[in-house]
C-alpha cells in the first residue's frame, strides 16, 4: 500500500508548507513517486491546475517539488476567504458555494467524501503521498467534523508529525501543550516532533528538544536551522508578506507601492519584482499614506473588490492614487485591480458579496459586470508593445468592457485580447496573472517603468531553491526515520 505522512502545526505559520515542499523534492531526488495533498487550505494564493481547477498556490509549489503537474485532487477543498467571517468553497477545484465560519463547521461533513476520494486518487499514483495539516492540531474547539487535521488522520490511519517554530517563541510550551490538549487517541498517531527555523548555535536547543521529547514521548526528528534561501518562495498567506519583505532598497530606481487590502489574491504575481535589485517594491499597510516618491502603484488582484475598493477609499487610497497620477505616475491593475481602475463595477447577483455596485477610480474607461463562470485556464501570448513572450493564467469572473479595451496590453495565444491603456498609457490592466514570471516580459515591462531587469531564469532559481532546501533537510531531519513510521 502507498505510504503516507501528514505533517501538523503548533499552529500556522510554522513552516508546513515549505518542510513538505522541501521532504517532496528530498524523498524525489530519491526516485520515490512522491504526490503532496492538503484536505483542506484557506487562502486566497491559487494556482490554476492543468486540469481546469484552482487549488492553493502552497500545493501547486509542492507539486513542483515532486515534479509533477499540479491537479485539483491535491488540496480538494480550497476555502477563499470574501469577508471577515465567510469564505467562497472550492471543492476539487469548482466553486461549491460560499458559508460563514459557523455554519461551515456543519457542512465539513459533507465534504469528507471529497477528500476521501481525492486521497485514494493520489495513493493510486504514488509511492508516498505527504499531508499537509491545516492551522493548528490544537484547534480542539474545531474537532468535531475535523477534515484538515486529527479528523483526517484518524480517519486515514495516517501517522504524523508535529511541527513547531523555534523563532517565534515558546516552542517547547507548545509542542508540550498540544500533546495535553489531544484526545489521547489523536495523539496516539503522532510519531514524532520537528523544530523548525533554528538560529544561531543549535547546540544551545538539544536540552529543548530532550525535554519535549521526555514529556510527550514523541520521537525527535529534526532541528531545522533557518535557511535564508527560502525568502525567495511564495508566501502562502497575506499575513506572511511582512516576512518575505525583502531589505528597503532606497537607491533604486523604480519604486513601487502597493495597497494591502484585506482581501489581496494572487499577491504571488509580484514576486519576482520584489527579487528584482533595480526594484524597491512596498506593500503599505492600512493607517500608512501611499508613499508620494512611487514610480509606480500596482492594484493587485481581489477575491472581494467591491469590499476592498471600499476599503481603499476609506483609507484616503483612492485620493493618494489619483494625486500620484496627476503628478505624472504610472498605475497597473492586475484582475481585480484592473476592475477597480474603471469607471464601475456591479455584481448583482452576488458572486464576491452582497449583491451591489460601486464606481471605480475613473482611471480606465471601462465597466466590469461580475456575472457569468469563473474562467480558470492557463495562458501564454506576447506583449502587444515590443512581442515579448509570457506565460501566465486566468483566474476571475466578470465582463469588462468600453473604450479603453481596443487598446489592451497583450495578445493571447488563443487570438484574444487582453487589458487596457489609458489615452495617456500611464494606466494599463489585465486579467493576466503572472506575466512577471515570464523573462522577457517582466523585462520589457520594466523598461517601460523606468528599471532594467537583471537577467535571471526565474524558474532555474525556483528548482534550485527546492535542491537547495531538500539537501538543507537530509542533513537536519531523519528522514529515514520519517520513512518508516507506522501507518
Amino acid at each position: 500500500m502507498t505510504r503516507a505522512l501528514m505533517f501538523q502545526g503548533t499552529g500556522s505559520s510554522v513552516g508546513k508548507s515549505t518542510l513538505v515542499a522541501g521532504i517532496a523534492r528530498a524523498l524525489a531526488n530519491r526516485g520515490l513517486r512522491v504526490r503532496p495533498f492538503k484536505p483542506q487550505n484557506m487562502s486566497n494564493n491559487a494556482a490554476v491546475t492543468p486540469d481546469g481547477g484552482e487549488i492553493g498556490r502552497a500545493q501547486a509549489l509542492q507539486a513542483r517539488a515532486c515534479r509533477v503537474a499540479p491537479s485539483v485532487d491535491m488540496n480538494p477543498i480550497l476555502l477563499k476567504p470574501q469577508s471577515d467571517i465567510g469564505a467562497q468553497i472550492i471543492v476539487q477545484g469548482s466553486v461549491f458555494g460560499s458559508a460563514k465560519a459557523r455554519d461551515y463547521q456543519s457542512i465539513k461533513p459533507q465534504l469528507m467524501p471529497y477528500v476521501l476520494e481525492s486521497f485514494a486518487r493520489l495513493q493510486a499514483q504514488a509511492d508516498i503521498v505527504l499531508v499537509e495539516g491545516a492551522g493548528s492540531a490544537s484547534e480542539i474547539n474545531l474537532r468535531a467534523n475535523d477534515i484538515a487535521n486529527m479528523g483526517f488522520a484518524r480517519a486515514t490511519g495516517t501517522p504524523v508529525i508535529l511541527i513547531g517554530d523555534i523563532d517565534r517563541g515558546g516552542v517547547i510550551a507548545s509542542l508540550v501543550g498540544t500533546k495535553t490538549v489531544l484526545d489521547p487517541a489523536d495523539a496516539a498517531l503522532i510519531g514524532g516532533f520537528i523544530v523548525n527555523r533554528m538560529r544561531g548555535d543549535a547546540s544551545l536547543f538539544d536540552a529543548g528538544m530532550a525535554a519535549i521529547a521526555a514529556h510527550t514521548g514523541w520521537r525527535a526528528l529534526g532541528l531545522v536551522p533557518h535557511l535564508e534561501a527560502l525568502r525567495s518562495l511564495p508566501a502562502e498567506d497575506a499575513a506572511d508578506l511582512a516576512t518575505h519583505a525583502p531589505d528597503r532598497r532606497s537607491d533604486a530606481p523604480l519604486k513601487i507601492a502597493v495597497p494591502l487590502l484585506p482581501y489581496i489574491a494572487n499577491f504571488d504575481d509580484l514576486d519576482p519584482l520584489r527579487a528584482e535589485p533595480a526594484v524597491d517594491l512596498r506593500f503599505i499597510a492600512r493607517g500608512t499614506p501611499l508613499p508620494t516618491d512611487a514610480t509606480l502603484i500596482i492594484l493587485p488582484g481581489s477575491k472581494a473588490t467591491i469590499a476592498d475598493l471600499a476599503v481603499l477609499r476609506s483609507e484616503g487610497w483612492d485620493i493618494d492614487i489619483l494625486s500620484h497620477h496627476r503628478h505624472g505616475g504610472a498605475v497597473l491593475g492586475l484582475c481585480g485591480g484592473y476592475q477597480m481602475l474603471g469607471r464601475a463595477i456591479a455584481d448583482p447577483t452576488g458572486l464576491e458579496g452582497p449583491p451591489g455596485a460601486a464606481a471605480g477610480l475613473g482611471l480606465l474607461d471601462i465597466e466590469t459586470v461580475l456575472i457569468g463562470d469563473k474562467r480558470l485556464t492557463a495562458t501564454s501570448g506576447h506583449l502587444l508593445a515590443d512581442g515579448a513572450a509570457f506565460t501566465g493564467f486566468e483566474m476571475h469572473i466578470g465582463r469588462t468592457t468600453g473604450p479603453a479595451t481596443a487598446d489592451p496590453l497583450l495578445r493571447l495565444a488563443d487570438g484574444r485580447m487582453d487589458g487596457a491603456h489609458a489615452p495617456d498609457r500611464r494606466v494599463i490592466g489585465t486579467y493576466i496573472h503572472g506575466i512577471f514570471t515570464a523573462d522577457a516580459a517582466r523585462a520589457s515591462l520594466l523598461h517601460r517603468f523606468g528599471a532594467t531587469a537583471a537577467p535571471r531564469e526565474l524558474d532555474r532559481e525556483i528548482d534550485a531553491t527546492l535542491d537547495s532546501l531538500a539537501a538543507h533537510l537530509e542533513r537536519h531531519l531523519a528522514i529515514d526515520t520519517l520513512l518508516t513510521l507506522p501507518r
